[in-house]
């Protein structure tokens, strides 16, 4: 790997993990589009719970890995809630660039020995 080459990727995951580590605590929490077409036909009070009406969120269930260590943007057992999610968003870029790395590493193209 060339050293231009290893300064970018540097710069690219120290970049990616500022954004998750700091950033990710101000996303918006309003609703996305997709949670927002899901709630559409419904009524809800002020604690979010749908009231009546017809909507596909009253289909909603659990994930299947809802009660994982990362599971809902945060780490579980950590009470503030800022450290929680930053901490969570540092991991997933850790674990995705790992594993990239690992699968680039796999299928690189391999020059021949000279014998």
């Amino acid at each position: 790997m060339s050293k231009r080459l290893g300064w970018f990727l540097a710069g690219g995951l120290l970049v990616a993990l500022l954004l998750a580590g700091v950033v990710s605590n101000f996303a918006s929490g309003s609703p996305d589009g997709l949670d927002a077409t899901a709630r559409e036909g419904c009524t809800f009070n002020a604690q979010g719970e749908i009231t009546g009406g017809t909507c596909m969120l009253q289909k909603e269930q659990d994930h299947q890995l809802s009660d994982s260590p990362l599971a809902d943007y945060g780490i579980k057992g950590i009470d503030n809630e800022y450290l929680s999610t930053g901490l969570s968003g540092v991991l997933g870029v850790l674990i995705t660039f790992a594993i990239g790395g690992g699968v680039f590493w796999l299928v690189r193209r391999r020059t021949p020995e000279k014998v």
